[in-house]
């Protein structure tokens, strides 16, 4: 049942923000992929919006960069115009999360006062609000942890930063779909496609991991790591926990089975509802399409040794996987808010 007409607004503004989100999940892909995160050394989350205006701006800049452990060890080689082209994307990074920031909090504050969100809503954007401050705060703590003592940031900080942009931008599409098909039937395999988002939530996680540890670029083989199906070097470090997610082999051992078996459980709800209405099998046929589509830019991404364009492909599908996810779930659920 589509929205009442004093709620279209609030839809429209929250799938907005949801797309806004998803914007800034691909472009922080796209800064880590090209070495650019740690080109800003400082963080003025109140002032920081212009960028250096003039020559003695970015030589001001650019001589906070030379004190960092990337430029030290890494990019000593750099000059204040070679410095420019890795500054940008980072600055446009900050700069999006900041319109998220105005584009959520201004239109909130008027739907407020004009009484267009109910307690619950009301409640649950409170949430979202907190969590996408959080968000901003989580992402100057990890690239605190390049500035120090190593040119490269904690993988651990960096999956959490993705999986909290990825929380705030499911719960925001979740209370979109609730406005906008407020009476969604209610049907069966709710637990099932539980599972698959929880799913989809860990590869991400170990994702991050991947990313963070530059897992992805060490046996570049499908479906063999090092010529068997475990990699020699996995499960090697202890305790256990540290293998698990600082071992690169290991790390990229688990994404990838993650990956799989997200992608065998997206396939087996697939059959369960064969026999389903049309209606009830496009949100399905649509999961199990991008789930396909997902596992080879995965296996695309590795084999040819982590490209730009494909890697930057593999981690927007990751978010298109979880909207359609979440979107089937809701599907199969009465949501109200």
């Amino acid at each position: 049942m589509p929205a009442p007409e004093a709620d279209r607004a609030v839809v429209l503004w929250l799938f907005l923000c949801c797309a806004m989100i998803f914007a800034m999940v691909v472009l922080g892909g796209l800064t880590r992929l090209t070495g650019s995160g740690l080109s800003m050394a400082t963080w003025r989350p109140a002032t920081g919006w212009l960028p250096p205006l003039d020559a003695a701006g970015w030589e001001a800049v650019f001589a906070l960069y030379r004190e960092t452990p990337e430029f030290r060890r890494v990019n000593f080689w750099m000059t204040v115009d070679d410095f420019r082209s890795i500054f940008w994307l980072e600055y446009l990074h900050r700069l999006w999360g900041r319109l998220i920031g105005l584009v959520f909090a201004v239109p909130a504050v008027w739907f407020a006062l004009r009484r267009r969100i109910g307690r619950r809503l009301g409640l649950a954007l409170g949430v979202a609000f907190l969590l996408g401050a959080a968000q901003g705060a989580l992402g100057w703590y990890m690239v605190q942890s390049g500035l120090v003592d190593r040119p490269e940031v904690s993988h651990v900080r960096l999956a959490a930063h993705l999986v909290l942009a990825l929380a705030v931008y499911a719960l925001l599409l979740w209370l979109a779909l609730g406005l906008a098909r407020r009476r969604a039937a209610r049907g069966a395999h709710g637990a099932h496609l539980g599972l698959i988002v929880a799913g989809i939530a860990l590869t991400a996680i170990w994702g991050g991991f991947t990313a963070g540890l530059d897992a992805g670029h060490i046996h570049p083989t499908f479906p063999l790591m090092g010529g068997g199906l475990v990699p020699p070097e996995a499960f090697s470090l202890v305790p256990w926990t540290a293998d698990l997610t600082g071992n690169p082999a290991t790390v990229q051992f688990v994404h990838r089975w993650l990956g799989i078996l997200v992608l065998a459980a997206i396939l087996a709800l697939r059959w369960r509802v064969r026999h389903a209405p049309p209606g009830e099998r496009r949100a399905h046929d649509l999961l199990a399409g991008m789930g396909v589509l997902q596992a080879g830019l995965g296996v695309a991404t590795l084999l040819l040794g982590v490209p730009l364009a494909i890697a930057a492909f593999h981690q927007a599908g990751a978010v298109v996987l979880l909207s359609l996810a979440i979107y089937a779930l809701h599907a199969s659920r009465s949501a109200r808010v």
